[in-house]
């Protein structure tokens, strides 16, 4: 069975359709006129049924999802109904035939079977057309569409739910299938499809510029940079990646060095330091900040203690005082930082740990914000103030660090209901106080990988840091050439 979610292809080449008029003029050069005779005791509801009981004869992306749906239909058709109106089988091809406008490929979601002429026969004659014809193109038709909604909402590549994830179906965010009901019931099928699309403006401005990239000046025969077009497309897939739906919210963008703090009405933009190539901060993260600590102490990652600490350590006598640490064995005892025993700790370094005390010099500075993930980073201030007057700002161990830490505390603390906690803030940080402050709401947190944006129309590219678009467009497009890293 293919998974996440088929082969995406050079779309270089590809015709896209860009109105009602121009799709629905397509035809295949492949015209089905099967005999009826040979099924004509057996329903197209009960070929359904035959083919979901051995789906794996169909090639399915999404089987599971696609038995769903039809077993909430009685494995009744969806497309090829005896029903007047078929706008909404003509609007799904449609989609098909369009999907170049949101970074995708018609490869994905079965060209070589979900042709119009065929459909054109079971629509109009369908006496023509056997009813197990029918059966595998409804269900196919279900299926294309049940990926192509995922795809729109998930992305194709989504590191955290994969395709066999969203198909068990479960405790998800969002259900593809359950949306496929949904949009059929309403009056614009192909608005509500398109609604699973990430629901912001950074989003809606890349899908906007690949629309005129792709349906107008292609279409119009004017010469395109196919560089730009796969650099918007890997962007989009990014954003799909995020989920980010709605403000307020939290956005650390890796490769801008930027921290944007959206709310309803404004903007607020920080600069930010970020992890070195050879310790990168997570490209791709959502969690929740919870609650924020004034004055932190700091358990010293154990890499960064044998690598970094331990050597200085060793070097320079006063090293450890001077940066305010303490080490501990591993039943929590201190351990004086003698060299007899910074030797012994060198030759066995699992055996211990060490932790920076709270002060103006720590690592995480007079502020941490405190969030849930598997990377054990944070988002703090820090006491390297001089690094936020560099341009390119990759120089941490994994976390990020903030400036005007305090200033986004106060108003991440207001946007999270719980204002009143400020004044508590203030007294902390100035009588250098380690005080923990929870959030009455927890506020989301989204860190990006975009190496590109759309400000008024015109697309602004940032250095890849970390070196990952070629990686990530040659998974996209399934090609070993790369147009959007050269």
């Amino acid at each position: 069975m293919k998974t996440l979610i088929g082969s995406g292809k050079s779309i270089g080449g590809a015709i896209l359709f860009v109105g009602l008029a121009v799709c629905m003029t397509l035809k295949s050069a492949a015209i089905v006129t099967v005999s009826a005779g040979d099924d004509k005791d057996t329903s197209v509801s009960a070929y359904i049924q035959k083919y979901l009981d051995h789906k794996s004869a169909l090639r399915l992306y999404f089987p599971s999802s696609v038995g769903r749906i039809y077993a909430a239909n009685n494995a009744q058709p969806v497309w090829i109904t005896e029903k007047s109106d078929h706008k909404q089988s003509w609007q799904a091809m449609m989609l098909l035939d369009c999907v170049l406008q949101y970074g995708l490929f018609r490869a994905d979601y079965h060209p070589n079977e979900l042709l119009y002429d065929p459909l054109h026969d079971m629509l109009d004659e369908p006496h023509k057309v056997s009813n197990s014809r029918k059966a595998k193109f409804d269900i196919l038709l279900t299926d294309a569409m049940i990926a192509l909604i995922n795809n729109l909402h998930y992305g194709k590549l989504n590191p955290v739910y994969s395709a066999d994830r969203i198909d068990r179906g479960g405790k998800l965010p969002f259900k593809a299938d359950d949306a496929l009901i949904s949009a059929l019931q309403q009056n614009d099928f192909r608005l509500a499809v398109l609604r699973a699309q990430p629901q912001n403006k950074q989003y809606a401005a890349m899908q906007d510029r690949l629309r005129q990239l792709e349906g107008v000046y292609r279409g119009d025969c004017y010469a395109i940079p196919e560089e730009d077009v796969r650099k918007i497309a890997i962007n989009m897939e990014r954003l799909r990646w995020a989920d980010i739906d709605g403000a307020p919210f939290l956005q650390i963008n890796i490769p801008a060095f930027t921290l944007k703090f959206y709310l309803p009405d404004t903007v607020y933009t920080f600069k930010t330091v970020v992890g070195k190539v050879s310790a990168p901060t997570p490209s791709s993260l959502n969690s929740e900040i919870t609650y924020l600590t004034t004055l932190p102490e700091w358990k010293i990652p154990h890499k960064i203690f044998v690598r970094e600490v331990l050597p200085k350590a060793l070097k320079y006598p006063s090293y450890i005082e001077d940066s305010h640490f303490s080490i501990y064995d591993k039943n929590g005892n201190y351990i004086s930082p003698s060299r007899k025993n910074l030797l012994q700790i060198r030759r066995n370094p699992d055996f211990y740990s060490a932790k920076q005390s709270n002060g103006c010099d720590n690592a995480l500075g007079l502020i941490v914000f405190r969030f849930q993930n598997p990377y054990d980073i944070y988002l703090h201030d820090t006491p390297e103030q001089q690094l936020f007057k560099r341009d390119v700002r990759a120089f941490s161990h994994s976390c990020i660090r903030v400036e005007n830490a305090q200033q986004l505390a106060e108003l991440v603390l207001t946007a999270s209901g719980t204002e009143s906690q400020i004044p508590l803030l203030r007294k902390a940080v100035k009588d250098q106080v380690t005080r923990n402050i929870s959030f009455k709401r927890p506020m989301p947190i989204r860190i990006t990988y975009l190496t590109c944006e759309i400000n008024k129309g015109e697309m602004v590219t940032y250095k890849d840091i970390y070196d990952l678009d070629k990686r990530l467009e040659m998974a996209l497009y399934e090609s070993t050439e790369t147009l959007a890293t050269e």
